[in-house]
C-alpha cells in the first residue's frame, strides 16, 4: 500500500511532464488504450471472463464516461495549476463518496465521520486561500477542475458500489472504464489545442508509464490487494497518497510549497484518518 499511494501521488508528477509534450485530452486517451490492451491481455492469459452478460453493461459504460472526464479534468486543470494543489484537489474524493453514500446509497453519516468531513472542507479552503503557491492568475480554474475530477471520481465509485458492477470482477470493471473513456474522449481532443506540443523522449516516456505502469499494474493491484485484505486496513493508508503528491511536486517539480499548503495536507490527512477510523464498541452486558 505504501508504494500504491507513492505511485499515485507520483502520478500527478508524470501528468504534469507528459503535459508538456502532448495534447492533455489526447493523453488521456492514449494511457487509456494501451493500458485496455495491456488488461485485456492478461484478463486473456489468466481466462478471467468478460462477455458473459451479466448485467452490467449500462452502469459500465456510465462508470466509463465518469472515468473518462475525471482524468480529462484533471490532466486540462494541470495545466493551469500546480501538481501539489491538484493533488489536494483530487483526493478530496473519499469525502464526496461519503456524502454521496449518505443520500444515494442509505449510508448513514456518523459524527465521526462528520468531523473528518469539515476536517477535509477546511483544507481545501486553505488551498484555495494560499496565494505563495499560486502559479498563476489561471489556477483557480485548475483547482476547480481537479476538484470536480475528485468529484466525478467519487460519482464513479458510487455507480461501483450501487450497480451489479460490485459483484462484477475488479478487471472487468476496469476495462469497462478504460476502453469507454477512450472512445468517448476522441471528438473532445481538438478542443484541448495541437495534439503535439514540445514532444520529449520525458514526455513520452511520462506518458507511457503512466499508462504501463500506473493504470496496467497498479489498479490492477489495487484490485487484487482488495479481495484478500480487510478494506478498513487499507483505507488506512488513504491519506498517503496526497501527502506523496505534494512531497513528490516539490521535490521533483520544484513548486513552492507554502506553510498553507502543508496545512491543507495536514488537515486533509486528518479528515481521512477519522473517516477512516473504526468505530470502537463496547460489548453487550
Amino acid at each position: 500500500m505504501i508504494g500504491l499511494t507513492l505511485s499515485w501521488g507520483f502520478n500527478q508528477v508524470l501528468v504534469k511532464v507528459s503535459n508538456t509534450g502532448y495534447n492533455p485530452i489526447f493523453s488521456v486517451l492514449a494511457r487509456s488504450a494501451i493500458a485496455c490492451l495491456l488488461v485485456w491481455l492478461w484478463c486473456r492469459y489468466r481466462r478471467i471472463p468478460l462477455f458473459e452478460r451479466d448485467g452490467t453493461l449500462w452502469p459500465g459504460i456510465l462508470a466509463g464516461a465518469l472515468f473518462g472526464f475525471e482524468f480529462a479534468l484533471i490532466f486540462l486543470g494541470l495545466d493551469y495549476t500546480t501538481a501539489a494543489r491538484g493533488t489536494l484537489m483530487v483526493n478530496s474524493m473519499p469525502f464526496w463518496v461519503l456524502l454521496g453514500g449518505h443520500f444515494l446509497l442509505g449510508e448513514r453519516i456518523t459524527m465521526q465521520k462528520f468531523a473528518g468531513l469539515a476536517l477535509a472542507f477546511a483544507g481545501v479552503i486553505l488551498v484555495f486561500s494560499d496565494e505563495l503557491s499560486v502559479p498563476g492568475p489561471d489556477a483557480i480554474w485548475g483547482d476547480l477542475m481537479c476538484l470536480a475530477a475528485g468529484i466525478l471520481w467519487a460519482a464513479t465509485m458510487l455507480v461501483i458500489k450501487g450497480t451489479k458492477l460490485s459483484a462484477a470482477s475488479a478487471e472487468k470493471t476496469l476495462l469497462y472504464q478504460l476502453f469507454v473513456s477512450a472512445i468517448i474522449l476522441v471528438p473532445f481532443v481538438p478542443l484541448a489545442g495541437p495534439v503535439l506540443r514540445d514532444v520529449t523522449p520525458l514526455a513520452t516516456g511520462s506518458l507511457l508509464l503512466q499508462a504501463v505502469f500506473i493504470v496496467a499494474f497498479t489498479y490492477v493491484l489495487w484490485f487484487w490487494l482488495m479481495r484478500r485484505y480487510p478494506a478498513s486496513g487499507l483505507s488506512s493508508f488513504a491519506f498517503l497518497t496526497p501527502a506523496f503528491g505534494v512531497l513528490c511536486a516539490g521535490l521533483l517539480l520544484n513548486e513552492p510549497l507554502s506553510m498553507r499548503i502543508f496545512g491543507a495536507l495536514a488537515l486533509i490527512g486528518a479528515g481521512l484518518l477519522v473517516v477512516n477510523r473504526p468505530v470502537r464498541r463496547s460489548l453487550p452486558g
